[in-house]
């Protein structure tokens, strides 16, 4: 079989080399009849483009790294599939990197990241401050933040849900269908998102003449602690009036409704429960789950094209992109 050249397959459809290398790239002005022509020959002939040669002229590996905390999270898996498939049909590969909440592994796969010489990083949440130098490797590399905080904001774009927006408007809604005493099931107060959260539920019980303490509202539990249930029962047992839930995320939510319906404590009757993520197991429990649903699609929208640009050069660093939520009820907060 006959090795096709970028010339080649300009003759053949007959346009210039220029022409189909801003069509392979999607980059520049050429009309959509060009586009489909040029890329039907391209299936046709076979024709493989030389990336390593690309490459090396271009300086740039056409590839992203993406660090998670934790890929088995729905929220953040949901986010690295949409980052992923935007990015590949923007040209762009992915090594996606699992950090487990681990600093030190963490800090690993930056060095790795480095080595395979990415064009750019998409940092997902996190507690601390995210801080990257890529001062020591042969290029300058680019990053965006989803839901983690910069050490230093005007070195890149921060993109975040409106978390205070969503624990806001859930607790409210947990005060409107008659909760005297909402408290917040919470596992951290480091991360952003955690601490925005946090500070839309007590603003919440401000605007409602509702008093706080955190002895009184804040419900402290973790996932995959045999102590879980013992620590939830041990918190109504001093705190009988406790009507209402807004826990922090939807896992937790669910670890609530659990304990709650096994120890006969009715759900939303004795104590309603809305949750945030908006996770799909929430829908088909007994009862269904409230929750803050977050527009992942316009958060990995608004990353890739802030990454993009950034490596492009044609954007303004430091700025916010606050993502819009939406409260979903169901059965748990009725």
């Amino acid at each position: 079989m006959k090795n096709y050249s970028i010339k080649d397959i300009a003759e053949i459809a007959g346009v210039s080399v220029a022409t189909v290398s801003r069509v392979i790239n999607d980059n520049g002005r050429f009309s959509e009849e060009t586009r489909k022509k040029v890329l039907r020959i391209i299936e046709e002939t076979g024709y493989k483009m030389n990336y390593s040669a690309k490459n090396l002229r271009m300086k740039k590996s056409f590839t992203i790294g993406i660090l998670v905390p934790d890929i088995s999270n729905s929220f953040f898996s949901e986010v690295v599939q949409q980052l992923e498939e935007i990015l590949f049909a923007k040209g762009y590969s992915t090594i996606i990197c699992n950090t487990s909440r681990s600093s030190e592994k963490e800090l690993a796969y930056l060095r790795i990241l480095e080595g395979k010489g990415i064009d750019g990083l998409i940092v997902i949440s996190g507690a601390e401050k995210f801080e990257f130098d890529s001062s020591s490797s042969e290029k300058t590399i680019p990053y965006v933040c989803i839901d983690r905080e910069p050490k230093n904001q005007k070195d890149t774009i921060f993109i975040s849900s409106n978390h205070y927006q969503g624990a806001l408007e859930s607790t409210e809604e947990l005060i409107r269908k008659g909760c005297q005493q909402p408290v917040i099931a919470i596992h951290n107060q480091k991360s952003t998102s955690a601490k925005e959260r946090l500070k839309g539920f007590k603003d919440a019980l401000k605007n409602n003449h509702i008093s706080f303490s955190n002895e009184q509202n804040l419900l402290y539990v973790e996932i995959g602690n045999s102590n879980f249930e013992k620590s939830l029962l041990s918190f109504l047992a001093k705190h009988p009036a406790t009507d209402g839930i807004f826990s922090i995320n939807d896992l937790i939510a669910l670890e609530l409704m659990l304990y709650l319906k096994k120890n006969h404590i009715d759900i939303p009757k004795k104590i309603k429960i809305i949750g945030f993520d908006n996770t799909n197991s929430g829908k088909y429990t007994t009862p269904s789950l409230s929750s803050v649903k977050q527009n992942t699609d316009l958060i990995a929208s608004h990353a890739v094209n802030s990454l993009l640009s950034l490596i492009n050069n044609n954007v303004e660093l430091g700025k916010k992109i606050l993502v819009p939520i939406s409260l979903i009820l169901r059965e748990s907060s009725q």
